[in-house]
């Protein structure tokens, strides 16, 4: 298809397995991390080899502009973002330093609207695009000792529901995947076996999702009839 297809924090976990949902489907990727750099270029040469698509990787922390800004001087065409890259805090509030709360929010909230800005003028030229945020089913309901993650993921609800109205008439979609216990790295380092396994006795699934799953009904997002858009669609095994 060849679709031009950026996703954000793809060098590992959810974002990994999106990119290799849409290099299977034959889309050209743009892919960017904050650190893992090296980890990201081999990403982005296995997909290449072994799906024969052109994949571009960038370091770019999603929580500043003036990079998000810069990688977008490197983008002249844009069909589908996927706003991944997020940050998780664990912790009661009051022993949350200020820096905690600023980097979940400015990586989790303030970089939907700076990747937005960048694409939304691109994707008015051709009158079509796609935008699909990453959330949280703690977006939906909130969880103790998550408030800053919860506050980020519940803005990205609510900046998912009213840019879909604003881009509508534009012909441009924009939705959202609020995920439940993924089996992730970011998980399992915030999270204890216990805790873990706490979280699985409660799905009735009895099970973690899998990243492989949630890149999945990415896809099928990015699919969808156009006729969908401002919608918050979870995948959490009927957990919530």
């Amino acid at each position: 298809m060849n679709r031009k297809v950026l996703v954000t924090g793809a060098s590992r976990g959810i974002g990994k397995s999106i990119a290799q949902a849409f290099a299977i489907d034959k889309d050209d990727l743009f892919l960017t991390c904050n650190k893992n750099i090296d980890s990201l270029i081999g990403v982005g040469k296995e997909l290449e080899n072994e799906y024969g698509i052109k994949c571009r990787c960038f370091q770019c922390d999603a929580s500043d502009y003036e990079a998000v800004k810069n990688l977008f001087s490197e983008i002249t065409d844009i069909d589908i973002v996927v706003n991944n890259a997020g940050v998780a805090f664990i912790g009661l509030l009051t022993d949350m330093e200020k820096e905690d709360w600023d980097r979940i929010i400015g990586t989790n909230l303030n970089a939907l609207f700076y990747t937005s800005k960048c694409a939304i003028p691109l994707m008015l030229k051709k009158h079509s695009g796609k935008i699909i945020n990453v959330s949280s089913v703690w977006g939906n309901v909130g969880a103790s000792c998550e408030v800053a993650y919860s506050a980020s993921k519940g803005g990205v609800n609510s900046f998912t529901k009213a840019l879909a109205k604003e881009l509508a008439p534009s012909g441009i979609q924009v939705n959202a995947v609020a995920c439940g216990v993924i089996d992730t790295d970011m998980n399992r380092l915030h999270l204890t076996e216990d805790d873990m396994e706490q979280l699985q006795s409660e799905i009735p699934m009895d099970r973690l999702g899998t990243t492989d799953e949630v890149a999945k009904l990415i896809l099928n997002v990015a699919d969808a009839p156009d006729y969908m858009t401002g919608q918050i669609i979870t995948i959490d095994g009927g957990w919530i």
